[in-house]
């Protein structure tokens, strides 16, 4: 069995757990192995689940349980699954796999035919091991169609915005009240926002339900910090910006013989805030965080728009 180990990309994260049953089918999502290492940080109680039984052959278990021998014994895979204080020593030494705020950290395991996406948390008191087992190809064809984006509409098919698949809208209704809810990419129609049995709908469906109601909806793209700082042509003052809040706050500080634009620079570049990110931010505030502007992707380093490719072409002649 010829096996590759790598950290999950962040995309990737998103299969290290539990499923739709719509996802779950599009994936071939065959089950998932839960394990804990016990009071004394030692042991191995594992508990596994499966999702799609007829995917779940005696040549995938045969490989599975190799699988998981090699995590255990084979010192090229760092042999993280012997103990709990392996597994943390692991998961220090692999910072970039780190998510949910640093409690968990992906990493992907690939045969010829299945994968293996692998969520660890090395805490005493919590399950320490998630892994869950796809059908290889299923899955990276479902992710490769997933990463055209999810498409919010208009009744009219008219495009308002796409986020990434896993990335938040929030839903602004009526009444006042504000809902974020994290979306799932299905296919180019069909989306699911949110979670619970009736959170699956087609695209226009969605956009016909929201107007009906009074609703408007914005992203949450998980590329923009949550918040940032800034300037703004009407204030001399540095200004604060929060992800999916209109306007901004004034921020204290002083300059202490930097320029206002150094100063932000510097505190986002603390926050590990890009110039792309800032400019993003600034867009979203006091543009609208549906509008193109309000998408780091369409900056480059220096917090400069991106022209596209074929503007321009009619003022060379």
């Amino acid at each position: 069995m010829e096996l590759t180990f790598q950290t999950a990309a962040p995309t990737e994260r998103l299969y290290s757990a539990r499923q739709s049953m719509q996802i779950e089918g599009q994936t071939g999502c065959i089950g998932h192995l839960r394990a804990d290492m016990g009071e004394d940080g030692k042991g191995f109680f594992k508990t596994w689940k499966g999702h799609r039984e007829n995917l779940s052959t005696e040549e995938f278990q045969q490989e599975f349980e190799s699988v998981l021998n090699a995590l255990v014994g084979d010192e090229q895979y760092g042999g993280f699954l012997k103990s709990r204080d392996a597994m943390r020593d692991f998961c220090q030494e692999c910072p970039e796999s780190s998510f949910n705020d640093g409690f968990a950290f992906g990493f992907r395991a690939d045969t010829a035919q299945y994968a293996y996406l692998i969520r660890l948390q090395p805490y005493k008191g919590e399950e320490n091991l998630f892994i869950y087992c796809y059908r290889r190809d299923w899955l990276d064809s479902h992710m490769k169609q997933a990463e055209k984006g999810i498409r919010f509409i208009t009744p009219h098919y008219e495009e308002k915005f796409r986020i990434a698949d896993g990335d938040s809208v929030r839903i602004r209704c009526q009444d006042g009240r504000v809902l974020d809810r994290v979306c799932r990419y299905i296919d180019d129609c069909h989306v699911e926002v949110g979670t619970g049995w009736d959170n699956l709908y087609h695209i226009c469906q969605f956009a016909e339900m929201m107007e009906r109601n009074g609703n408007s909806v914005i992203p949450l793209r998980n590329s923009l910090p949550l918040i940032c700082y800034g300037k703004v042509p009407e204030k001399r003052a540095i200004v604060m910006f929060e992800r999916g809040f209109d306007g901004y706050r004034s921020a204290s500080y002083v300059t202490k013989g930097r320029t206002s634009q150094k100063l932000v620079d510097e505190l986002n570049s603390e926050m590990g805030v890009s110039k792309a990110q800032a400019a993003a931010m600034l867009a979203g505030a006091t543009q609208g965080w549906a509008t193109p502007a309000a998408d780091p992707k369409n900056y480059d380093e220096q917090g400069r728009p991106i022209k596209p490719r074929n503007q321009d072409r009619g003022d060379a002649r």
